[in-house]
């Protein structure tokens, strides 16, 4: 696991790329004034990995914590970032307050599974990335925000929400030309997700901006702009 740079001040540190695993890539936008991490890994221990691959990559270490969503996958290595102010959408403080109250464990996941057979891929991921449950932490946002924010080093954040997730947030860094867009055009969760749920490129056509040149979701590969647009118009 290693950070691979992008442009300008933004490098990446991509998941894994099997599907079964659940695990969201995470972004850095390194700044001498502070960095800011996208995104805190899927547990403590895909955390701990992430911060030895920016130590490894000679990164300034994070000031601030983005969540693109409240979703597990991104938000719940959050506690091995201590010294952060976490930052994410008002809507996200509150599902993660309640996601925070559940008694997790590998008994209740497979109590959960039991009364509701289609959560069986996402918590058998949870399960195996979660080496101690006492380790585990879930952490609401300490800074909220509802339609926009900018962070003091240049960093934007817009609220998009959709199907996948109420509070997704796209994270704007205007200087390098790089969009990050988290999981905010997939569609619903599997356990939720209907026959006719797709992605939702109408939201990826209004996302598509001439001032950035990459466009970067959290399983997949960065695409630049001529290729989110062929993407789209392909589909």
């Amino acid at each position: 696991m290693r950070f691979h740079h992008l442009a300008g001040r933004v490098w990446l540190c991509p998941g894994d790329p099997d599907p079964e695993a659940v695990q969201a890539g995470v972004a850095v936008v390194a700044d001498e004034r502070g960095s800011v991490m996208i995104d805190a890994g899927q547990s403590p221990a895909h955390a701990r990995e992430i911060r030895a691959a920016l130590d490894d990559a000679g990164l300034p270490p994070p000031r601030w914590l983005v969540y693109t969503h409240h979703h597990w996958d991104h938000v719940w290595g959050a506690a091995a970032w201590p010294d952060v102010e976490i930052v994410g959408h008002v809507t996200g403080a509150d599902l993660l307050r309640a996601e925070a109250a559940r008694p997790w464990s590998h008994r209740y996941l497979r109590d959960q599974v039991r009364a509701n057979p289609r959560l069986a891929p996402s918590f058998r991921a949870r399960a195996l990335a979660v080496d101690s449950w006492e380790d585990l932490a879930i952490l609401p946002p300490t800074r909220t925000f509802t339609d926009e924010d900018e962070l003091p080093v240049g960093v934007r954040l817009r609220h998009v929400g959709g199907a996948h997730a109420p509070d997704s947030t796209v994270v704007l860094v205007p200087d390098s030309g790089v969009m990050l867009l988290g999981d905010c055009y997939y569609p619903p969760p599997a356990h939720l997700r209907g026959p006719d749920d797709g992605p939702d490129l109408a939201l990826v056509r209004r996302l598509l901006d001439d001032g950035y040149r990459w466009y970067v979701s959290s399983h997949g590969e960065p695409m630049t702009r001529d290729e989110a647009r062929a993407a789209v118009a392909a589909a």
